[in-house]
């Protein structure tokens, strides 16, 4: 009897320190994706004390969405070279750091500066934990313990923005940072007693100059479309970090094709719905990705909302994005990639320009269905663009193409609000910016070209193949 207890008791050892693994995976995530959403609502409360103009503070969500593009495609290296373990509490360490270094900034730039070190963390939390899971299980038990791994990730989104208006009303800007700090530490505690340390890797060789290349593009573009609302010097300088952007992506290209080790295999560009979806990926949340940002900002700016009513208000969009998760597959299934795709991002581009069509005072349900239409069409889109990016590429490109893909998406991000803080700027300067009735015709007018450039991505999905049918669950 003792000899048949020992192997029960064996595996029940085993599978403790790997929940643990995915309780402290999930505590990682949800720091990121709250940290995503919870600055939104906070936004013309930190104009106020640093005396900045609020249709100026885009530069805090470019800053951290472009420090997470540039540093994901190294994410897996590092883990390789490093370890697991020691990279994921770096990742939490500099999160801490950049958290208080935010809370304690005393200008904007000093913020800016300070998401750029939150964001270095941010970007290290979600790829190099999913690894150290994928490692600790089998490979049938993987995609479960995702699942539960993600359910914290959907839950910050859900609480962000009405935490921090509840912080910014109740207590003061600053706290939407200082919350971060014990989350952190009880993050770096679980993560040494919890996540395997030995399982370091052969080092295989690192795509510097590639990486290089790759991180200066995507810089020099995200800053040259902030920089485009400016005139003069600004308008020169934009100019300027574009065309050197543009260049260091299309030298990172030519570098790649004759490297022995690049990054991204050019290879992975073969696969056509890899290409259709990455550039779909691209276009169509620029629009998307500027409303979390745009929303709070319009109801609190000219619509007088208080932060904690603003970030209520996009409890809507959250739910109205879980409720239409379970229809996404069944719809596809029926329709198609390339029709869904097509239809639903003409459906996305006009529900963002209808919020040109705000009043001074909207009817509260008729807002509240506005933003749950745009959260349900806005999840439909992601998860069919995200199958279908993905679902043609081998095994051995798997990891390379999620990679790329991540890359993209919060690429698009720091873009999206960096297009729309450009142009929310420069409609101001039109406008007039005394007055709410002057800055809600600034938002309207961004509103209205954000989903106009939201349509050009019908162009691209019109290039996936007419019949098509997923074979396979559609991703979240």
């Amino acid at each position: 009897m003792p000899a048949q207890q020992q192997p029960m008791s064996s595996a029940t050892d085993s599978r403790a320190p790997r929940q643990a693994l995915l309780w402290l995976v999930a505590l990682g995530f949800f720091m990121q994706t709250l940290d995503a959403t919870i600055v939104n609502t906070a936004l013309p409360a930190m104009a106020a004390d640093l005396g900045e103009s609020p249709l100026q503070m885009h530069s805090v969500i470019v800053a951290y969405s472009l420090a997470m593009a540039v540093l994901i495609p190294a994410s897996g290296w590092l883990a390789d070279r490093f370890g697991t373990r020691r990279v994921f509490m770096s990742a939490i360490a500099l999160f801490v750091i950049g958290s208080v270094l935010c809370a304690l900034a005393p200008r904007l730039s000093l913020l800016v500066a300070a998401r750029v070190v939150q964001g270095l963390g941010g970007a290290l939390l979600l790829p190099v934990g999913r690894l150290a899971v994928l490692r600790a299980f089998p490979r049938e038990e993987f995609i479960h313990a995702m699942s539960l791994v993600a359910i914290p990730g959907l839950v910050g989104p859900l609480i962000g923005p009405t935490l921090g208006g509840w912080l910014v009303e109740y207590a003061s800007w600053h706290w939407i940072f200082w919350v971060n700090v014990p989350v952190g530490v009880l993050g770096l505690v679980a993560a040494r007693r919890f996540m395997p340390g030995g399982d370091l890797l052969a080092q295989r060789g690192f795509d510097g100059v590639g990486y290089a290349l790759l991180a200066v593009g995507m810089a020099f573009v995200s800053l040259a479309v902030e920089g485009m609302a400016g005139v003069g010097a600004r308008s020169a300088v934009a100019l300027v970090l574009l065309v050197f952007g543009l260049a260091s992506l299309a030298a990172y290209w030519l570098h790649a094709l004759r490297s022995p080790n690049p990054l991204f295999v050019p290879g992975l560009f073969d696969v056509r719905s890899l290409r259709v979806g990455l550039l779909g990926n691209l276009f169509s949340r620029l629009g998307s990705s500027c409303m979390p940002f745009m929303i709070p900002l319009v109801l609190q700016v000219s619509l007088g909302y208080s932060p904690m009513q603003a970030g209520m208000m996009m409890l809507p969009t959250v739910l109205g994005s879980m409720l239409a998760k379970p229809l996404v597959t069944r719809i596809v299934r029926r329709w198609g990639f390339r029709r869904v795709l097509v239809a639903n991002t003409c459906a996305l581009a006009l529900l963002i320009a209808s919020f040109a069509l705000l009043s001074p005072q909207p009817p509260l349900a008729l807002l509240g269905l506005q933003l749950a239409l745009f959260g349900g069409v806005n999840s439909m889109q992601f998860s069919a663009m995200n199958t279908v990016t993905l679902k043609d590429l081998s095994t051995q490109d798997a990891s390379s193409g999620n990679s790329l893909l991540s890359m993209v998406q919060m690429l698009a991000l720091g873009m999206g609000v960096a297009a729309a803080g450009a142009l929310l700027a420069s409609f101001g300067d039109y406008f007039g910016q005394a007055g709410s009735q002057h800055t809600l015709s600034a938002f309207r007018a961004t509103f209205a070209c954000m989903g106009l450039l939201t349509l050009a991505a019908t162009a691209l999905f019109l290039q996936l193949p007419a019949r098509e049918l997923p074979d396979a669950s559609v991703a979240e």
